[in-house]
């Protein structure tokens, strides 16, 4: 059993509406927590106690630093002390917030998530590499409307292979905005979630965000710009030389995949698998890799992400000469 006493300030913040995150506490840690005032017992699982006390004594100073708890703070918290008990709440929670407007905040779901957006501060050039689910996206495009509302960039443009479509885009219906709209539609999800559909249209149609297709890019130089290139392994050796060369003065770029779900013809190579092999090496880029521990998408999507590298794993020997 262990006796905890919190700072008066923000209880009914820390503890949630009816207890909700005192009882998520309980259930998810196997303890017993008895609250009066800013005074609580903990009791049950030796970890789960350790790991209770150290999620409210730094929550409680964070709501007194003025961090407001969000659904899903204490499952994260959980998740991480679970994986490492030295983690400091404090700096993943408040010193790797991204502030895509005045009102909107994000913050990361994972250490993975924290490394990622420290890696696109302090540098030019950024790889997010792992599978669905695990933010690589949604965080770059939330860094991306950050630094556009910030105006450390004049513009943000967005780009991603039209592979999916198995034929040209030439032959697609509509104009080139029409075109292109489907295979960008995972990048206009994440600006819909930080921006109103108003802003969002605005920004298109003045030209401070812009949907490029890969092909657009050659022969241009871009300057103060962040530029997000996104399902990068489906890009050849070609086309991921020429994106990394347009890059101009004061721009920053990210380039996200999966190289797991590679859906390039046979005989090509994909761009991004060499770039990691080629550029691992040049100092002022970073290469950040995800697993299925830092799948954000409902809790199924782990599962079913491991059944699948089980079954390739288990399939490799069969299928080798």
């Amino acid at each position: 059993m262990k006796s905890i006493n919190l700072l008066d300030e923000g209880l009914e913040s820390l503890y949630g509406i009816h207890d909700e995150n005192l009882k998520l506490l309980e259930g998810d840690l196997k303890v017993h927590i008895s609250a009066r005032g800013n005074r609580l017992t903990v009791d049950g699982d030796e970890q789960g106690i350790h790991i209770a006390e150290k999620i409210l004594k730094e929550f409680s100073r964070l709501i007194a630093e003025g961090y407001t708890i969000r659904n899903g703070d204490f499952k994260v918290a959980i998740r991480l002390l679970r994986d490492n008990m030295k983690v400091s709440l404090e700096d993943f929670f408040l010193k790797t917030r991204i502030y895509p407007s005045d009102k909107k905040q994000v913050t990361p779901k994972s250490l993975n998530q924290k490394k990622y957006i420290e890696a696109i501060k302090e540098h030019d050039i950024v790889f997010g590499i792992g599978p669905a689910g695990t933010g690589k996206t949604f965080l770059a495009v939330a860094m991306a409307v950050a630094a556009l509302h910030n105006k450390t960039v004049s513009r943000i443009i967005l780009t991603r292979p039209a592979l999916e479509a198995g034929e040209k885009l030439g032959f697609l219906p509509g104009d080139i905005a029409q075109k292109v709209d489907p295979f960008i539609k995972p990048l206009y999800d994440a600006l819909h979630e930080l921006m109103s559909p108003d802003k969002v249209h605005r920004l298109l149609e003045r030209g401070w965000i812009e949907v490029a297709p890969i092909g657009f890019m050659r022969g241009r130089t871009i300057s103060d710009a962040f530029i997000i290139i996104d399902e990068a392994q489906n890009t050849t050796t070609e086309q991921m030389k020429m994106l990394l060369t347009r890059i101009g003065l004061n721009s920053k770029v990210v380039i996200t995949g999966d190289i797991t779900q590679i859906d390039l013809p046979p005989g090509k190579k994909s761009g991004l698998k060499e770039a990691i092999k080629i550029l691992a090496s040049i100092k002022g880029m970073s290469f950040i890799y995800f697993d299925r521990s830092d799948v954000v998408r409902h809790r199924l999507v782990q599962e079913i992400i491991q059944a699948y590298e089980s079954y390739s794993q288990q399939e490799a020997p069969e299928s080798s000469p």
